[in-house]
């Protein structure tokens, strides 16, 4: 793996299926009700960062796999949490709710920051870590109950 990976590109095409589904399925997205715009910007900008970092490696920012078979680890559990994350959308497809919102914004939190980690990727780590604190917090703060928890 040098300057393309081409394993980070197949689990965000992956992963992007069901955004661009739910996204053709519901014109409107979800109700955005937390509205702090530098959150929300640096969210966007963390987000097309991990995405474009997890198939470009920039020279001289990432290491590699740094250990024996550290490959095989990060095809392993990185299609673990792909799928995992298909199967979340797919069961949870009609639901929402806190559940589902800490599932779906963990879940890709836990792809990029893995990955960074693995590859050694200094700016795919950072930007990981970013996107995991606006992300959840974004999907925490939009999250419609569906219980009263206190029942």
């Amino acid at each position: 793996m040098n300057w393309f990976n081409y394993y980070g590109l197949i689990f965000i095409a992956i992963i992007m299926i069901p955004n661009i589904v739910f996204a053709i399925k519901n014109k409107n997205g979800y109700p955005n009700i937390y509205q702090n715009k530098a959150v929300h910007i640096l969210e966007q900008i963390s987000r097309y960062a991990c995405m474009a970092l997890m198939i470009f490696n920039i020279p001289y920012t990432w290491i590699g796999f740094y250990f024996s078979f550290a490959e095989i680890v990060y095809i392993i559990v990185n299609s673990i949490f792909v799928l995992a994350y298909c199967l979340v959308w797919i069961v949870l497809w009609k639901k929402s709710g806190i559940v589902k919102a800490l599932l779906l914004s963990i879940i890709p939190s836990l792809i990029f920051l893995f990955s960074g980690i693995m590859i050694a990727s200094i700016p795919l780590t950072v930007f990981a870590v970013i996107f995991a604190v606006t992300h959840i917090l974004i999907s925490i703060k939009n999250a419609i109950p569906t219980e009263n928890p206190l029942k």
